[in-house]
């Protein structure tokens, strides 16, 4: 009988066991997970956090148990895996009971990716939270309860009580700008607490268009949230628990300080086996995602990808992609070797009552670097038809190759509900198959008076850059 060994109960690892063994019910698959938690929605911990989502188990898609017993995969959660050994092809797990060594013909690392803890004084302090993990949650959701009896988050769903602080009075600051940050300085203000944001950058969501972020910045100072753009955050300053945050120019006494600086792929188990990193400092897989090493495959937020448009190695960790090349795995692995399709960098976030989207390259550095000759138009246009109840508006950002007219790629903003996360997949799949603004302009899409105007936004969007160009 083959062996399947998995390193990582998340998206990327248990979404390749789980089709793996669907594939091949033969097939042995064995799972090593260092926490107690699997396959569960980390996108929705700022949402717990705010209190929208009641308890954790509200996150989790399938328990260990149903993998275990009705999916017949061998979970080992609470086992950390601390060695690959190619030669031997096998992997030594330190668990409960003690070290374990499995062997594998098939090996899938699935380690995912860690909180960047920026290197500044006073990040070990107590009131100094990161949200990486399910437990991260707990505690930051322990946090909101405590120190406000009376918000949506009423009471603490499990977990240690927050014994640094009875009731929080002062402000509270969330360091960076990018999806976290602002996901739950929503989720502090909806709690009643006052938000400090602190970007190191000029503006908020960088990896979107400069309209995108300064229609989102504009928003969260309508919404209260105190924005310090292109500040450097010194130190954390205070005696066993945070009190407050120091920049060049200012000293601000806070209760607490949520980072949300980023993570970075957690590629040491794979370094220390042999496995090549590739030029994002992820792991280097092929369009299967094998390494380097025969039959080790890498998937999900450790890993990197090919980019659709630049088609260069490209890391984004975001869960789709962790779901598509898990799949993949689990069917080559299965024996029907299978792709999971290149990354466009898509994403959306919510930022209280305006949501927004991007995908592909916006960046004309990135651009020129790939070989392009970058434009850029934007756009204002309303959501509805005009004789229609409403006055919604849609920010649209297309960025296109001059010389051939290629969309490179799109950005959009608007009220939520408005339509620029749904609007955004038509630009995806037109970044996607690289098809010109023209083409894009005489796109078929769907038009009623409550959703758009006979001319989308993005078909507008389109033709004015077609002008452009």
């Amino acid at each position: 009988m083959s062996t399947f060994v998995v390193v990582g109960g998340d998206a990327a690892g248990m979404s390749a066991a789980s089709k793996a063994k669907r594939d091949d019910p033969d097939l042995d698959v064995v799972v090593f997970e260092k926490g107690e938690w699997v396959s569960y929605g980390a996108c929705g911990l700022p949402y717990y956090v705010k209190g929208e989502i009641q308890t954790l188990d509200d996150l989790v898609s399938v328990t260990p148990e149903e993998f275990r017993e009705d999916r017949d995969i061998d979970l080992r959660t609470g086992h950390e895996v601390v060695e690959i050994d190619p030669d031997d092809r096998s992997v030594t797990a330190e668990g409960p009971d003690g070290e374990v060594v499995q062997a594998y013909d098939h090996l899938l690392i699935a380690t995912g990716a860690a909180a960047v803890v920026p290197d500044i004084p006073g990040v070990d302090r107590e009131g100094v939270f990161t949200l990486e993990s399910m437990s991260d949650g707990r505690d930051l959701r322990d946090f909101v309860a405590r120190s406000r009896e009376s918000s949506p988050a009423e009471q603490p769903d499990s977990g240690p009580a927050c014994h640094f602080l009875e009731n929080c009075e002062g402000p509270v600051a969330v360091v960076g700008g990018g999806y976290i940050g602002i996901e739950m300085a929503e989720a502090l203000a909806h709690n009643d607490f006052e938000v400090h944001l602190f970007q190191r950058g000029e503006r908020v969501l960088k990896g979107f268009s400069e309209a995108t972020s300064e229609a989102v910045a504009e928003h969260l100072r309508d919404e209260d949230v105190v924005l310090y753009l292109d500040t450097e955050v010194r130190e954390l300053a205070g005696g066993d628990r945070v009190e407050a945050v120091v920049t060049d120019d200012d000293r601000l006494p806070v209760e607490m300080v949520l980072l949300g600086t980023g993570v970075r792929p957690r590629t040491g188990l794979a370094e220390s086996a042999g496995v090549d990193l590739g030029p994002t400092g992820a792991i280097a897989a092929d369009r299967y995602r094998e390494t380097n090493l025969p039959d080790v495959y890498a998937a999900g937020d450790c890993a990197e990808a090919r980019h659709v448009v630049t088609g260069t190695p490209s890391w984004v960790p975001l869960a789709l992609t962790a779901n598509r090349h898990g799949r993949a795995v689990g069917q080559t692995v299965a024996g029907n070797p299978s792709v999971g399709g290149g990354v466009a960098g898509t994403a959306a976030v919510k930022a209280f009552q305006m949501e927004a989207a991007r995908t592909g390259v916006l960046d004309h550095d990135v651009a020129r670097e790939a070989g392009f000759e970058p434009v850029t138009e934007t756009i204002d246009a309303k959501a509805q038809a005009g004789y229609y109840p409403g006055e919604g508006t849609v920010t649209v950002t297309l960025c296109a190759d001059r010389p051939t007219g290629r969309l490179l790629g799109g950005s959009l903003v608007s009220e939520f509900g408005e339509g620029a996360v749904h609007r955004s997949h038509a630009l995806v799949g037109a970044v996607t198959e690289g098809v010109t603004v023209a083409e894009l302009a005489n796109y078929d899409l769907a038009y009623a008076p409550p959703f758009n105007t006979t001319w989308d936004p993005i078909l507008t969007a389109a033709k004015v850059l077609e002008g452009e160009l």
